[in-house]
């Protein structure tokens, strides 16, 4: 049996980089399960499909295969045999895969493959609906979370990086709007688990809040 650590927040709370370097220090296997939603998600842009449209997206996912690949010990994610990983985190990717993440179908269509990385291997695993949902019975339960214009203007951040034109009050609306979404779709909602440990990164920096969590685990 895996020794699972899940970490669940909002959007933007920086989950993905936090549970990469906490995996790097405690040597655990990184599970990111909004890859894998967004590499459904490419599938259904693919065909133009409306996020809307559940019956069309549920018959969707019967001709998508995606699957996890580590190269360098980063995770890949593959659809239908495709390496998308560097299509994944666009803004349009990140929005219909919210959108039909609370998809029933969506949702089974991955499930299985995250539980049974969990059990055979030592995973850190984030998302959603970790703690609550994929890994109730996880080992460790982090909520990491922070404040909108936070989480805003770390994105914002990131785009200009990237060299992509942007606007901060337009990608915090999103950021609020996503949340909404996340909060309150019927099929496993984000929220924290009564077991979680809550990590609010507003005012730390990485190395801390990877400090905060790492003390959390087991001694490797």
């Amino acid at each position: 049996m895996g020794y699972n650590v899940a970490i669940d927040g909002p959007a933007g709370a920086g989950k993905s980089t936090i549970a990469k370097l906490v995996a790097k220090e405690k040597g655990y296997i990184y599970v990111d399960t909004g890859a894998m939603y967004r590499g459904l998600a490419i599938h259904f842009l693919k065909k133009g499909i409306d996020p809307e449209d559940r019956d069309a997206v549920a018959e969707a996912c019967q001709d998508a295969e995606v699957t996890i690949g580590y190269e360098n010990g980063i995770q890949q994610i593959y659809l239908n045999g495709e390496n998308v990983t560097g299509m994944l985190r666009t803004e349009e990717v990140g929005n219909m895969a919210s959108k039909t993440s609370a998809i029933p179908q969506v949702r089974e269509k991955l499930l299985d493959l995250q539980r049974t990385l969990a059990e055979e291997k030592d995973v850190i695993m984030d998302g959603r609906d970790i703690g609550t949902n994929i890994l109730p019975h996880a080992d460790v339960k982090i909520y990491l979370t922070a404040s909108v214009e936070t989480r805003a203007n770390r994105r914002y951040n990131e785009l200009r990086e990237k060299g992509e034109e942007c606007d901060l009050e337009e990608i915090a609306r999103d950021i609020k709007e996503r949340d909404e979404r996340d909060m309150t779709r019927k099929i496993a909602p984000l929220k924290m688990a009564d077991d979680a440990v809550l990590v609010d990164s507003s005012g730390m920096t990485i190395p801390e809040v990877v400090g905060r969590i790492c003390s959390l685990c087991r001694e490797s």
